[in-house]
């Protein structure tokens, strides 16, 4: 009689907490999509959104690292040796950026700004004074020149200047110069025959307190994918400097902001105007930084892949006869025709021939990777490091009598490294806000289940009480006492003659029994 009550109130409890577990799981997928939907609304660039000060000014420091490749054996390597170098560095800049001159526009769905950057010198994080500390690399200005004078009279006029400036192929100058400029004797001589030319050279010349120009961007109010993705870049939605709509187009953030809700399949793009171009990433791996989750996405090869690789990089093919390997993009289309190369450091990702043409390069993925640590469910930027090399195309160029013993080299200048790791008062904003986003959607599914607990325990004091009940219950067929009391008890069959057998009930003790 208890095991079928029994076995009817375990199937009650089992459908029980299914229905509860389906009813959770439903709540619970409802508390989360209300969730993301207000995230999409949080996180949007217009005024008191959770992100728009940071994005304006964002918090966590950012230093900017710059190396220096120092040429040991100039003369050998004009005469056809290997250039060998050593790498000088870091000398540490504490870079400030905040947007400039930011408006709204198009009715609240698009913003404008200017992102502005300076630089101010971190000794302590240096390996020397930039003031002092003298690198002998390439003469890019000479380089630059001979590439573009074209026809006998330009060719005798700059081989005149350069002798006259004392212009040589290499040239010996401080950090500080090679930075932030200084005035080169043969841009000075050029300068009088062509006013348009700029008689101060530096690779990061006019980049301090500057910007790069007016950038108009989506706020992510219509659709929370659009978050910080690029409309224009000086009034542009398409770039001019390559052979291709693909390899012009103008694609995703400008690196400062990514949208929420990221996905481990997603190609992430950016549009960078210190490449001329846009780049993507992929994601990596899972990583983790002061206790938040991360996606890693980084670029992979085929970012900058040859056209016989990637077949999509045709169109950054300066002409078809200067298309160059995988690993490396001549971006003289947008440095005036100088012929500036860039890569990853130490050519990390590109063809072994760079590497193996120059003694000092040994590129590794820990030091010369560009990467991305995204929170995946804020888009918030947790660490970052943004790693480039500047290298210069020397050849041979007909009617410079110098160049005339030089092998076709990719040669490294300078590489840099701009990092940031979110610093301690934005990781603790990030954990509250993750730590609401978890516990809303599950807080439905702890609550069923402590229904379910509660229910469980309802049911096993039921079936005890219903043990118990039939315990006290149960019927007495046979009681014993002293022998005096009085008590049947079966004896054997007797025959009767009339009617067969018959089963008699004597009293116990009776002796006829």
């Amino acid at each position: 009689m208890t095991r079928r009550p029994c076995a009817i109130y375990a199937v009650g409890t089992i459908c029980a907490l299914l229905l509860l577990s389906g009813i959770g799981l439903m709540l619970a997928q409802v508390f989360r999509t209300l969730m993301h939907n207000r995230l999409k609304k949080e996180i949007v660039l217009v005024e008191g959104s959770r992100v728009f000060e940071s994005w304006k000014r964002p918090p966590p420091p950012v230093f900017m690292e710059f190396f220096f490749f120092n040429v040991t054996n100039v003369d050998e390597f004009l005469k056809g040796d290997k250039p060998e170098l050593v790498q000088i560095g870091p000398y540490t800049y504490r870079e400030y950026r905040y947007k400039d001159n930011v408006t709204m526009i198009e009715n609240g769905t698009m913003v404008s700004a200017y992102n502005t950057k300076s630089f101010v010198f971190l000794r302590e994080k240096s390996v020397g004074d930039p003031a002092v500390d003298a690198i002998t690399t390439v003469n890019i200005p000479a380089w630059a020149a001979m590439n573009k004078a074209k026809g006998f009279f330009r060719i005798s006029m700059l081989n005149v200047f350069m002798t006259s400036a004392k212009s040589d192929l290499f040239t010996t100058r401080t950090v500080d110069e090679l930075l932030w400029g200084y005035e080169d004797p043969l841009l000075v001589r050029l300068t009088n025959t062509n006013p348009d030319v700029e008689k101060i050279f530096g690779l990061m010349y006019k980049k301090n307190g500057s910007n790069d120009g007016e950038f108009v961007f989506h706020t992510g109010e219509q659709n929370y994918l659009d978050y910080g993705r690029v409309a224009t870049w000086k009034g542009q939605r398409q770039l001019t400097f390559w052979s291709s709509n693909e390899s012009n187009s103008i694609m995703g953030s400008d690196g400062s902001a990514f949208h929420p809700l990221l996905e481990k399949d997603e190609r992430i793009y950016i549009f960078t105007p210190d490449l001329c171009r846009t780049i993507y990433m992929d994601f990596e791996k899972d990583v983790e930084v002061k206790g938040i989750p991360a996606y890693r996405f980084t670029p992979p090869r085929s970012v900058l892949a040859s056209k016989e690789d990637n077949p999509a990089n045709k169109g950054f093919c300066v002409t078809p006869s200067e298309c160059l390997g995988t690993g490396v993009l001549k971006v003289s289309p947008c440095r005036k025709g100088a012929p500036v190369v860039a890569s990853f450091p130490h050519f990390y990702l590109g063809e072994e021939k760079y590497v193996a043409a120059i003694k000092g390069l040994s590129p590794q993925r820990e030091h010369h990777q560009t990467f991305l640590d995204l929170n995946p469910t804020t888009g918030v930027i947790v660490r970052a490091n943004k790693r480039a090399q500047v290298n210069v195309l020397i050849n041979r160029i007909t009617g410079f009598p110098k160049t005339k013993g030089l092998n076709d080299t990719i040669f490294p200048v300078m590489f840099l490294n701009e990092s940031v790791v979110i610093d301690d008062a934005s990781a603790a904003r990030v954990h509250k806000l993750l730590t609401i986003a978890s516990l809303v959607p599950n807080f439905p599914l702890f609550i069923v289940g402590l229904g379910g607990i509660m229910l469980l325990v309802f049911i096993i004091l039921l079936i005890r009480a219903h043990k118990q009940k039939k315990k006290f219950t149960k019927p007495s067929y046979a009681t014993t006492t002293t022998e005096d009391d009085t008590s049947y008890s079966p004896v054997k069959d007797k025959e009767d003659p009339k009617n067969g057998n018959y089963i008699g009930m004597t009293p116990k003790g009776d002796p006829q029994a």
